[in-house]
C-alpha cells in the first residue's frame, strides 16, 4: 500500500498548485476590477508612461534625457553627467541634480541608480497602482509563479504515478487501480493549465491590462496635433513638450527606452562602461 502514500502527494502537491494559482488569478481579477473603475479615456503622462513600459529605471532616463534636451543637464558620451541650470523644473528633475552632487558632476550609472529608488518615482508607481494601471508587487509574478507550479506538478504526478506502478503488485486490477488514481489528479493540473491558458490574461513586468491598452492608445495618439494639457504630478503634461516634434521622441524614449534614442552621443551616454575619468 505504499503506492497510496505516492498518491497523497501526488494529489498534495497537485492541489496546493491550483490553489495557489487560483489566488493569483484572484488577485489579478481584483486588480482588472480596479482598472476599470478608471477613466479608460484618460491619456498617460510622459513619467507614467515611461513606468508602465520599463519600470523607475525608465523614469529616470527620460527625466535626464529631457534636462539634457531643455539644456538644463548635459550628458557626455563619456557617460557623464553635468548640471548646466541647478533649478529643476518639478520633483524628478530636483532629485536628479540632488544626486550628481554638489560639485555638479557625476558618473550617469550612480545617478540613474539613485533617481530610481527616489520618493518621487515610488509615488508615482503607487498612484499608478492605485489607478489599477500598474501591476501590484508581486502580481504579475505570482500569477506566473502560480502557472509553473501547476506545470511542475503536472510532470510530477506521472513520476508519483509511474513510481507506483512499478512497486510490486498482487493483481492486475490493482495495477489498472493505481493508474486511475493517479490520473485524477494530473486531469486536474491539465485541466488548470487549460483554462489558464486561455482565460488568465498576460501582464508585463510593470503595467497591467488596463496600463497596457493606454500605452497602446497613447503611441497611436503620438502624432496628434491638439494638447491634451494633462499633467503627470512632476509638472508635465503629455502637450507640454509639443514643439518640433519633442513630444514624439519622448514618447518613443519613454515606452521604447534608450534605444529609441537617435542621437549617438546620448546613447553612448547612457551605454558607456564606467573607466577612470581624465580631464
Amino acid at each position: 500500500m505504499f503506492w497510496v502514500l505516492l498518491l497523497l502527494l501526488a494529489w498534495g502537491f497537485s492541489g496546493f498548485a491550483c490553489a495557489r494559482l487560483c489566488l493569483a488569478a484572484g488577485r489579478q481579477g481584483t486588480t482588472e476590477r480596479t482598472a476599470a473603475t478608471a477613466d479608460d479615456g484618460r491619456d498617460l503622462t510622459l513619467y507614467e508612461a515611461a513606468y508602465l513600459s520599463g519600470g523607475p529605471a525608465r523614469v529616470a532616463d527620460l527625466a535626464m534625457v529631457r534636462m539634457a534636451r531643455r539644456h538644463r543637464l548635459l550628458l557626455a558620451h563619456t557617460g557623464w553627467a553635468t548640471v548646466v541650470n541647478p533649478s529643476g523644473h518639478d520633483e524628478m528633475e530636483r532629485f536628479v541634480i540632488a544626486a550628481i552632487g554638489p560639485g555638479g558632476q557625476s558618473r550617469i550609472a550612480p545617478v540613474r541608480t539613485a533617481a530610481a529608488r527616489s520618493e518621487a518615482i515610488r509615488h508615482l508607481g503607487d498612484r499608478l497602482e492605485h489607478a489599477g494601471l500598474a501591476v501590484p508587487a508581486g502580481s504579475g509574478t505570482d500569477v506566473a509563479s502560480g502557472v509553473r507550479l501547476v506545470r511542475a506538478a503536472a510532470l510530477a504526478v506521472p513520476v508519483l504515478a509511474a513510481t507506483a506502478l512499478l512497486l510490486p503488485s498482487d493483481t492486475e486490477l490493482s495495477f489498472l487501480m493505481v493508474g486511475l488514481w493517479f490520473l485524477l489528479p494530473m486531469l486536474l493540473t491539465l485541466g488548470f493549465l487549460l483554462i489558464a491558458r486561455f482565460e488568465l490574461r498576460p501582464y508585463t513586468r510593470w503595467a497591467s491590462p488596463a496600463g497596457q491598452r493606454l500605452l497602446v492608445a497613447l503611441t497611436e495618439r503620438r502624432e496628434r496635433p491638439e494638447d491634451d494639457g494633462d499633467d503627470d504630478g512632476f509638472g508635465y503634461g503629455y502637450g507640454a513638450d509639443r514643439d518640433g516634434g519633442e513630444t514624439g521622441f519622448l514618447t518613443s524614449l519613454a515606452t521604447r527606452g534608450i534605444r529609441a534614442l537617435a542621437e549617438p552621443e546620448l546613447r553612448a551616454a547612457f551605454n558607456h562602461r564606467d573607466q577612470p575619468w581624465r580631464e
